[in-house]
Order: structure tokens, then C-alpha cells, then sequence
């Protein structure tokens, strides 16, 4: 079932949700589809680059919920600090402690942290493909999950700069996905960026949400017309 974006009900949002669910169970679109958002040419890990024994295991929350008849999801924008990911848009997360039983409890003890969500209110769906990152040597698995209502944020100012709650609509209309040339550290760059609400994201962030938006559900509704507003 295609769930319908125009439906101002919360029908649409449990469809999508079904829906997702069932992408997840099956066979991940994987790096063809992160490394469409990657930075060419590709100075760090290729697809099908494997991550040495030193890699630090990280998890990131991709969370959806429904508000104001819409499907929203929270990124967050990382403070200027002196490390790989300073003053970038991101995903909620970070490395896995000992205390952590999976990855999935580093996701969701690091949007606790973070953002504030309360990890008793999650429902996990699943994940979608790890994503190796060479310059921050990080295996990141991106953690799926909703919430039947909009979570209460409370977002922690030492670790996030803004906190912008991104609705799902943004990402499917192609005028937010374009290319730039960037100046790197090492080397001019074509950069696939997403362009939302006055922030760029790129990078990792983008790599896996370009899994999420080829995945079949939402590959479809990015064909659904949608009223401008």
C-alpha cells in the first residue's frame, strides 16, 4: 500500500509507517544508492570498502512521527567544535559504549542525550545499511523508528547547535536535491547536497538518506503530485 501524502489524516502516516516496515525486511538498495549522495570524486571509503578491526561503531536515529497532518523527522546541526563532523547537519547519535547492548541502544541512548527523546517511546523498524566513513574511521548504522506522536524535544545546547525538525516532504521534492563544487580540504568536488530550511546537508547524512529515499515506498511518493504549500 502507497500511503497518500495529501491525506490530512493520521491514516497516511501508519500506511507509511507499514509500509517502511516492509522495505526494511527486504533487500536494501545498499552503497549504489548512499554513494549517489557521496562527494566526487571520492577521496575516502569506496563502496565495498571494508572497515579495519580499529573502527569505532556508531549509531544514528532516523525517527519519524506525524504532526500537523505531515511526516517529520529530527536532524540536528552539531556546534563548531575541533573534530570531522564540526558545524555539520547530522542525525541524531554517536559511538557505541560498553554499556550498550546493540547499536540500536547507542541510537536511542543518543537522541536521549542529544535531543531529549525518550527511548521507551520508540518503535524500531529496522535499519537501513552500515555506512563506513574513512575520515572519521566510523562504521555508522542508521537505526529506523517512530513514534506515534511528535516526541517532546529537548534538545542538549552543549551537542546541538539547532534542532531542526525536517518534514519528509522536503526530501521528495527534487528541488531540494541539487549539486555543488566545493572547495575540500584536499581537492575541488562535485557535492550532492540537500538544500532544507536553510541548512545544507551533505556527506554521510546525505549518503543515508539517499538509501532512505530509494528505498520502494519512497521512491513512490516522490512520483505523488502534492500541493504547494
Amino acid at each position: 500500500m502507497c500511503p497518500d501524502l495529501t491525506d490530512p489524516t493520521d491514516q497516511f502516516f501508519h500506511a507509511f509507517i507499514a509500509a517502511l516496515a516492509h522495505d526494511l525486511r527486504a533487500p536494501l538498495p545498499g552503497p549504489r544508492a548512499q554513494f549517489s549522495m557521496a562527494p566526487r570524486p571520492q577521496a575516502g571509503a569506496l563502496p565495498g570498502d571494508q572497515p579495519g578491526p580499529d573502527a569505532r561503531r556508531s549509531g544514528v536515529l532516523l525517527l519519524f512521527y506525524p504532526h500537523a497532518g505531515e511526516i517529520y523527522f529530527p536532524l540536528i546541526l552539531r556546534p563548531t567544535y575541533d573534530g570531522v563532523h564540526s558545524g555539520q547537519v547530522g542525525l541524531p547519535g554517536g559511538g557505541q559504549e560498553a554499556q550498550d547492548a546493540d547499536l540500536i541502544h547507542t541510537s536511542l541512548r543518543e537522541a536521549h542525550e542529544e535531543i531529549g527523546v525518550a527511548p521507551e517511546i520508540v518503535r524500531i523498524l529496522g535499519a537501513l545499511s552500515p555506512l563506513y566513513i574513512q575520515r572519521s574511521n566510523r562504521l555508522v548504522l542508521p537505526v529506523v523508528g517512530w513514534t506515534p506522536t511528535r516526541p517532546l524535544f529537548r534538545p542538549d545546547p552543549h551537542e546541538v547547535a539547532l534542532l531542526i525538525e525536517a518534514r519528509l516532504a522536503e526530501f521528495l521534492d527534487p528541488a531540494t536535491r541539487r549539486e555543488e563544487i566545493w572547495q575540500l580540504a584536499d581537492r575541488r568536488a562535485a557535492v550532492p547536497i540537500f538544500g532544507v530550511q536553510n541548512q545544507t546537508i551533505w556527506g554521510a547524512t546525505a549518503m543515508i538518506l539517499g538509501e532512505l529515499l530509494a528505498l520502494p515506498t519512497l521512491s513512490r511518493l516522490a512520483t505523488v503530485p502534492r500541493v504547494p504549500g
